[in-house]
């Protein structure tokens, strides 16, 4: 039924002609173990609509000399639009095709995308990525927000809200990927002061930890200290603060059932108000958002 209602709104004929190729034709095993047919080997003519680059183990660890790589170059030049799912940016970075761009893949696999890649201005917060005619997602499942959005461009929202309904799916997901990845903690700094100040941080994020007081405690000047915290760590103390507590609010939200002001105060932020903003900063979520998509069952009385 759905099937017939969709081709009803796009016409007789499929969307979409899509074409599995690999390196081999013939059965291809996936890291999950599952085993996918292709239909030919790496085309080397002919027009392609959209070059497709799937994750897995494998795309992590090419690099600009491996022959798919270098077929890659090559049939992108010849593509109205490349995309990829995941780990695929990897090859698309050692291509060449995200030089001087803005792209996304898995949170996990962001640090180590941009450290390969300096060129590429690595996303690790979005579920998907649009720069021009290449397109990059998020982890596993944003390959499905990924192919709603390429729906909606190629065919109209009312085609991709159809799919997205028969699917039972966020047409376009709210927040990114901050709300699903764990805590973010930056290693312990080898510099014993800066250390002392994360450990301060961590043992207790409600405390009041200004800049003038966390300086204090660990015995520097607040503008040496601030110099050496962002130097050593990356960010300064400011916002590695924030980071923390908003980490301590997601559990607590998670995991205990309190009301969205009492996690804000036992997560170091004072008011409602500041860990709403705080969080639409980090995550693209408010706290009850959050709260509804993440609570555990036994603290959301049922209803999520």
């Amino acid at each position: 039924m759905g099937a017939t209602r969709l081709l009803a709104l796009i016409g007789s004929e499929p969307g979409y002609r899509v074409t599995f190729v690999a390196a081999s034709p013939g059965t291809v095993t996936s890291d999950s173990g599952m085993r996918l047919c292709a239909d030919g080997p790496l085309p080397e003519s002919g027009q392609i609509g959209t070059l497709l680059v799937p994750g897995g183990s494998g795309a992590r660890d090419m690099t600009p000399d491996d022959a798919f790589v270098g077929w890659l170059r090559r049939a992108a030049t010849r593509s109205a639009r490349v995309v990829s799912v995941c780990t695929g940016a990897f090859p698309l970075a050692a291509a060449g095709l995200l030089d001087g761009l803005s792209a996304t893949t898995h949170w996990r696999y962001a640090h180590a995308l941009a450290t390969a890649y300096p060129a590429v201005d690595v996303q690790p917060d979005p579920i998907y990525l649009r720069q021009g005619r290449i397109w990059t997602a998020a982890g596993v499942t944003a390959g499905v927000d990924l192919a709603l959005a390429l729906v909606e461009a190629d065919h109209g929202v009312d085609i991709a809200q159809f799919i997205a309904r028969e699917l039972v799916v966020f047409l376009r997901r709210p927040g990114g990927q901050s709300q699903f990845a764990g805590p973010v903690w930056s290693p312990p700094a080898r510099q014993p002061s800066i250390r002392a100040a994360q450990d301060l941080i961590h043992a207790d994020p409600a405390a009041d930890l200004r800049v003038p007081v966390l300086a204090a405690r660990v015995g520097m000047s607040e503008r040496h200290f601030s110099r050496e915290f962002t130097r050593t760590l990356g960010r300064p103390p400011g916002d590695y603060v924030e980071q923390v507590r908003v980490d301590v609010a997601k559990r607590l939200l998670e995991s205990e059932p309190v009301l969205v002001t009492v996690a804000a105060a036992r997560a170091g932020f004072g008011t409602a108000e500041t860990m709403r903003r705080a969080f639409l900063r980090r995550i693209g979520v408010a706290p009850d958002q959050y709260r509804r998509y993440f609570a555990t069952p036994s603290h959301t009385d049922g209803r999520t």
